[in-house]
């Protein structure tokens, strides 16, 4: 599967998308894991990031597809 990365997981991962295997449908919360599974430089970020499929907002418990378009954005603090 291809991820696209956002911002500070870009510049962590130095380029702007990572590859993961996926054979079978898993959720958001286990996609999180394996990009930091696959990818450790991530694994602080991706455990917290927001998470897009098919450019819509996706919460832990949302099913991902290998034919999804995915994106992770990192977690935004303000006040």
């Amino acid at each position: 599967m291809h991820i696209r990365l956002f911002a500070t997981l870009k510049e962590r991962a130095g380029r702007a998308d990572i590859e993961i295997d996926l054979t079978e449908d898993i959720t958001v919360a286990e996609l999180r894991h394996r990009v930091g599974q696959a990818h450790p430089q991530l694994a602080e970020l991706a455990a917290r990031s927001v998470v897009s499929v098919n450019r819509e907002f996706a919460f832990d418990h949302e099913t991902v597809r290998a034919s999804d378009e995915v994106a992770l954005f990192p977690p935004v603090s303000g006040g």
